[in-house]
């Protein structure tokens, strides 16, 4: 096929065929493709190559049918026009002296060409004058006769090279990136990438015409939807239906046979849909090949070149036309076994025949969710619950099915909104309502950011569904989990418990896996060492397909808890076991959590080289500010905060979208933090304070400790700082309580972390120091790099004023610190870091006596303040870093622009040393 990468190997065959020295002979290149597959944009390339302008250069195209000698591109080189009474032919005819200079024709559509021209041309090929180079295009489905594309054999001479170039459609990620390139990465989504190449079949022009068609010039992500709802491109459009308009009218019909069928289809299917025999089937189906509107396909089904085609020839039959070919379609179909419901019911809509239509739905959707197909089961019974004709009963069935693969699958807003009104009709029975209720609440939790809505939603399904203890015992697990900042642990676990009861009384085996799944998932997250053997018992071989995809939901939700635990071995273990069984089973809203969690696992190891792209593409296709975003925004924030990018990182973590109320208690403490860190890096220190407080109440009242590992540093430092040192010295106290006796690796580290702050506070620097050491050590074993460089610049922060072996020692801490910011690309840390050496007490930073000359060059501190000036920070916030005045600052900034040739301070971002050191931390 045809991408990016070999179409430049085809014009590097072609630039070959000009090489007088590779090759001293005449010769041709017949060039072919269907309709819009870059012929053109191949021979633009060609005439704008240097050997082709070193060359006679003459560019023949047909039109209908009469030849017209035209002057290539500017950028082709030189050429001659044709006069008004000029024969173009007998102009080549003539051009082409044997002794003349190397030259080169160009002739364009020659499936156009009539006999006269025809034979002109092929006797220019069989006698061609001296070093000849002819490169012909063509259009294979229009040529008179298959596979000649002058009309009859040329006599080619024994000398002459030969070649035949095919140009076919692009492929998935070629088109993948002609989206990026025309619409921005961050529009792209994957669904909106596959499904472009879907209705395009990757034909060039019709990309390229459908991308100008979606190219508003807006922000937001494009989706699949768009591709459909932008309708088909008129070229494409005119092209087809202007070729089906020349067959005869009995051909006609087997061409609107295959737009009904929107799919390669055999020619037995096609006479039958078409209403003709298989004789009369076979006479239409190679008028229509002949005139270029189907071809074959694989297995011996034709169809469309382009999948949109269909649409448009669908679209222009006549109203009856069409319902016929639908009834004819849904005979056809009805006879398969198994039977393909999914297209039944589309085609016994489109005649209007609702109950065979919902039948069909429901048996569609049926058999996508026991396949784990549940996106299908999704898209198929929201579009029939949109529709006004669905009675009730039918409503009912098919709220059910939509309910119970959105849990599995990944939910939209329409999925929200149907299941609340369904909930709201007073007319269903109890439990009924309870399981419709339960999958809403789900949703709710899980999947649209409504934790507190989800939770009341719980509750009253638990009430609902006591007569149903296997659907009880469901919500009753959910009602367990304590991500959610409604309940307490302590009530967390009587859910629990209440659930495995209904779950042991319904005797429901899948039921009883997705509680055990739950249960170990709770027991982890607080750290308790023996829960870990609960995963390893969880039926990963289940011939259930539902217990399997509970375990999926289980791997990943334990190897969550294994990050924020510290636990990185087991929970990179746990990703690619859950990961790998969720994309099996089709839980697409457990292997998006996995993915999330991937995220998370980066950060915390060091992984940051082109983690920002990773991340940021996520949140874009999860939706951004929504819950299952919220990792990834997370991700983004830390990596922001430590380059520098303070008004980026204050946004991604604000207490709207994804860290709203409702937020996942860890995620929200890990997200305060960032907050924290942010108002005193700002000097705020009663905002970092309050912060603090919140988010300290907020772990508490949920009773989970472990996950308070990522907020304690910061939350201890902050209210230190703000005079309250007896509530830091309590916090500490309650930290190490809620964590003594439980393996939790991260809190270990956090916890000496918390006891350095609060001793560097308190002034006590030795003590300070070595705890900070001791925090380094244990963040190191992990491993977590960034967080073990920054107890290292903590450590020879305090013990840098302490003289003699300490502050040696505090240097080397110090430099190893700055090394290890640099190398993850933490900009603003590095920065810091670096003045702290600069300003210590024995002068450590050394150079060599008399004023160093940087000429046009940057000095070093001109650097630091350029990388950060780029990244958003303000003078003040500068000098606070590097320990400088903002004058001083002032001073740097405007000698940097002046040496780099930058306009603003953004432009510092790109064109400065921090644009070099993102290298390193992928920004």
């Amino acid at each position: 096929m045809v991408t990016g990468e070999n179409e430049c190997a085809e014009v590097c065959r072609l630039r070959r065929l000009l090489s007088v020295h590779d090759r001293p002979g005449p010769a041709v290149a017949l060039v072919s493709g269907r309709a819009g597959t870059g012929k053109s944009r191949l021979v633009r390339r060609l005439t704008g190559l240097p050997e082709a302008r070193a060359r006679s250069l003459r560019v023949l195209a047909f039109t209908t049918g009469r030849p017209e000698l035209r002057a290539p591109d500017a950028a082709g080189g030189a050429g001659h026009g044709a006069g008004a009474d000029e024969d173009p032919l007998a102009a080549v005819e003539a051009w082409h002296d044997p002794s003349g200079p190397p030259a080169l024709l160009v002739v364009e559509d020659v499936h156009r060409a009539d006999a006269g021209a025809g034979a002109r041309l092929r006797a220019v090929l069989a006698r061609p004058a001296g070093r000849l180079v002819a490169v012909l295009t063509y259009r294979p489905e229009e040529l008179a006769g298959p596979g000649l594309p002058l009309g009859a054999p040329v006599p080619y001479p024994a000398e002459s090279t030969v070649l035949r170039i095919r140009l076919t459609p692009l492929d998935a990620d070629e088109v993948g990136r002609r989206a990026t390139a025309a619409l921005g990465e961050h529009r792209c989504s994957q669904g909106f990438v596959d499904r472009l190449y879907a209705r395009s079949g990757g034909v060039p022009q019709v990309v390229v015409d459908l991308l100008r068609t979606l190219d508003d010039g807006g922000p937001d992500l494009c989706t699949a939807a768009e591709v459909d709802a932008a309708g088909v491109p008129v070229r494409l459009a005119e092209l087809v239906l202007g070729r089906a308009a020349g067959l005869a009218p009995e051909h006609r019909k087997v061409v609107g046979a295959a737009a009904v069928l929107d799919a390669p289809a055999s020619l037995a299917d096609l006479a039958a849909v078409a209403g003709l025999t298989t004789d009369g089937g076979r006479a239409a189906l190679l008028a229509a090949e002949a005139a270029g509107v189907l071809r074959e396909h694989d297995g011996g089904r034709y169809g469309f070149e382009v999948p949109l085609a269909a649409t448009a020839v669908h679209e222009a039959l006549p109203g009856p036309v069409r319902e016929d070919l639908h009834r004819r379609a849904a005979r056809v179909l009805g006879r398969r076994q198994p039977v393909p419901w999914a297209q039944l019911a589309r085609h016994h809509r489109r005649y209007g025949a609702v109950r065979a239509w919902l039948r069909a739905v429901e048996r569609a959707a049926e058999a996508a969710a026991a396949a784990g197909r549940h996106q299908d089961a999704i898209e198929l019974a929201e579009d029939a619950l949109a529709d006004v004709r669905v009675p009730q009963p039918a409503r009912v069935r098919l709220a059910l099915l939509l309910a119970r693969s959105a849990v599995v699958g990944l939910r939209s807003e329409q999925t929200v909104e149907v299941l609340r009104r369904i909930i709201g009709d007073l007319a269903l029975p109890a439990e009924v309502r309870g399981e419709i209720r339960l999958d809403l609440a789900l949703l709710l939790n899980n999947q649209a950011g409504s934790s507190s809505d989800g939770r009341s939603e719980l509750i009253g399904a638990a009430e609902e569904l006591r007569g149903r203890p296997e659907l009880a015992a469901r919500a009753m697990s959910a009602l367990a989990m304590p991500y959610w900042p409604g309940g307490t642990f302590a009530e967390n676990l009587a859910w629990l418990e209440r659930a495995e009861a209904a779950a042991s009384e319904s005797g429901d085996a899948v039921v009883q896996v997705a509680v055990a799944a739950n249960r170990a998932t709770v027991l982890i997250n607080t750290g308790d060492a023996d829960s870990w053997q609960l995963v390893e018992q969880l039926p990963r071989e289940s011939e259930q397909l539902a217990c399997r995809q509970h375990v999926a939901r289980g791997l990943n939700n334990t190897a969550d808890a294994a990050v924020w635990l510290g636990e990185y071995h087991r929970a990179t273990a746990l990703l690619t076991e859950g990961r790998a069984l969720a994309a099996r089973t089709g839980a697409s809203y457990a292997q998006r959590t996995g993915g999330s969690t991937v995220l998370l696992l980066e950060w915390t190891t060091g992984m940051w080289a082109g983690l920002s792209g990773r991340a940021a593409a996520f949140a874009r296709e999860a939706g951004e500010g929504s819950p299952t975003a919220a990792d990834a925004e997370l991700v983004l924030a830390q990596l922001a905060l430590a380059k520098g990018d303070w008004s980026r990182a204050a946004s991604l973590v604000s207490d709207t979208g994804a860290f709203s109320p409702d937020a996942a208690v860890p995620l929200a403490a890990a997200a305060s933090g960032v907050r924290i860190r942010l108002a005193t890096a700002r000097r705020e220190p009663e905002e970092a304070a309050a912060e603090a407080a919140r988010a300290w109440a907020r772990v508490r009242h949920k009773g989970v400790w472990a996950w308070a590992a990522e907020l304690a540093p910061w939350a201890v430092e902050a209210t230190a700082a703000a005079g309250r040192p007896d509530a830091a010295h309590a916090w500490i106290a309650e930290f190490a309580a809620g964590i003594e006796g439980l393996r939790v690796p991260s809190g270990v580290a956090s916890l000496a972390r918390c006891r350095a702050v609060l001793a560097e506070a308190e002034g006590e620097a030795a003590t300070a120091a070595r705890h900070f050491r001791a925090a380094a050590e244990a963040y190191a074993a992990l491993p977590r790099p960034y967080d073990a460089a920054l107890a290292r610049e903590g450590a020879g922060r305090c013990a840098l004023p302490l003289g003699g072996a300490e502050a040696r020692r505090a240097v080397d801490e110090l430099t190893a610190a700055t090394k290890e910011l640099d190398d993850l690309g933490a900009v603003w840390d590095a920065a810091r870091v670096r003045a702290t050496l600069r300003t210590g007490p024995q002068g450590t930073e050394r150079r060599p006596p008399g004023r160093p000359g940087y000429g046009g060059r940057l000095s070093p501190r001109e650097q630091e303040v350029a990388a950060l000036a780029g990244t958003g920070l303000t003078n003040r916030e500068i000098a606070d870093t590097l320990h400088l005045s903002s004058r001083t600052v002032e001073q740097h900034v405007a000698r940097a622009l002046r040496k780099l040739g930058a306009h603003s301070r953004q432009d510092l971002a790109t064109e400065g040393p921090g644009a070099e050191g993102a290298g390193a931390g992928g920004g």
